[in-house]
């Protein structure tokens, strides 16, 4: 983690050329990311499908990466139907999230949209009446907020507590009863989405074990159980931004396919991952401006800050730094903890604090590695009207 690629390096040095005032840059490495994807994928059981969740990031060369390697997209919005369909793939989508307004169901109904995942009981009333103005049968998954136990919670959690997604179990039920009495809605599947950003892999094995274990449960609800083939256990594979080890995913595929080899009536389980698809292909490079101490810390003052990488602040870390020394300049070997901050007049526009650094100077980059997911693009990049940085991508994505 501690070493660039060179293509990272050329192309920051390039875009350093190109910059009239100090630099900050986001660089995507397009090759790393479709390598790491064909390694996801292969590690697939036979019968299981993976769609990347575009809101990890949607830009388009991002997307037109993935769209040859992985089964399909997650979007969850009319943005991000309008992202997809700018880079004319043709892989399926699922539409999922709370809050979809009555335009985004018309934009996915009429873009050909695989599945839409509905949240509550009056999405299921408002999508049959939309489905049935536009004379289209549309497949359905209902998403569940299951009970948990709290060895299976995260502190992103999205089911097993009070959430705004999915229903509860106790509503299923009815769920069915809706959606099988709705002439234009065809039930797939379910759509279960309990943990963010987890990163222990037993932890991940035994929820898809309480997942499977539920599935013939919540299968024979249906009046016609055949017709439901699908389980979608959603995301959540975490990303160690501190060590950088990465979540033992082809062990994790081994225990998924004994589970489903011990299932008589095994669903179609769909995987939906977006951090752990694109974070590892991205950095982000900003200059140092000043350096100072106060009140007994130091600090190094960098072009850009959280508005452009919001990723730390939001996830309440401290990010790992690569520095990039100016060359030639003489160094005296001895480190000390700064905290990296940016241009915003807050306090809170940390990117990281304490970090052991020889010598740092202004004129010097500093390199956040793993930005390729969730940083820019949840970013509140208006803050204080600071210029966007420039978003650079390397490679083809096919070699």
């Amino acid at each position: 983690m501690d070493k660039l690629p060179a293509n990272v390096l050329d192309a920051i040095g390039q875009a350093r050329s190109r910059a009239a005032d100090p630099l900050a840059v986001f660089v995507y490495d397009l090759d790393a990311l479709a390598q790491h994807v064909r390694e996801v994928m292969a590690a697939l059981p036979a019968g299981v499908e993976l769609f990347y969740a575009i809101k990890a990031n949607s830009e388009a060369p991002i997307l037109r990466t993935l769209a040859p390697l992985v089964d399909g997209f997650e979007i969850s919005s009319g943005g991000e139907i309008e992202r997809l369909q700018a880079t004319s793939s043709d892989r399926p989508f699922v539409f999922s999230g709370p809050g979809k307004l009555d335009s985004d169901f018309r934009a996915a109904l009429s873009q050909g949209v695989a599945a839409i995942h509905v949240e509550s009981l009056g999405e299921i009333e408002r999508l049959q009446r939309i489905a049935a103005e536009l004379g289209k049968v549309q497949a359905v998954f209902i998403r569940i907020n299951p009970e948990l136990p709290a060895t299976l919670s995260s502190r992103l959690a999205m089911a097993g507590t009070a959430t705004p997604f999915g229903l509860d179990e106790a509503e299923v039920p009815e769920a069915v009863k809706r959606v099988e009495a709705s002439s234009h809605l065809r039930l797939q599947g379910f759509h279960v989405h309990a943990m963010s950003h987890q990163q222990q892999v037993e932890r991940h094995e035994q929820l898809l074990d309480l997942y499977l274990g539920r599935w013939a449960q919540w299968k024979a609800l249906a009046t016609r159980p055949e017709t439901v083939t699908h389980l979608n256990v959603g995301g959540g594979i975490g990303v160690d931004y501190l060590s950088g080890e990465r979540f033992d995913w082809p062990r994790l595929c081994r225990h998924l396919q004994s589970r489903l080899g011990a299932l008589t009536d095994a669903p179609v389980v769909r995987f939906e991952p977006g951090r752990f698809i694109s974070a590892y292909c991205g950095y982000y490079a900003i200059e140092v401006l000043d350096s100072k101490s106060s009140h007994g810390q130091h600090f190094l003052i960098c072009r850009g800050g959280t508005h452009q990488f919001r990723l730390p602040a939001a996830q309440g870390h401290d990010h790992p730094v690569i520095h990039l020394p100016a060359a030639g300049r003489e160094s005296s070997g001895v480190s000390r903890p700064y905290s990296v901050v940016g241009q915003l007049c807050t306090p809170k526009d940390v990117l990281s604090r304490g970090r052991q650094l020889v010598d740092p100077a202004v004129g010097d980059l500093l390199v956040l590695p793993m930005a390729g997911a969730y940083g820019y693009n949840i970013s509140h990049a208006d803050f204080l009207c600071h210029p966007r940085p420039e978003q650079v991508f390397v490679g083809r994505g096919d070699g």
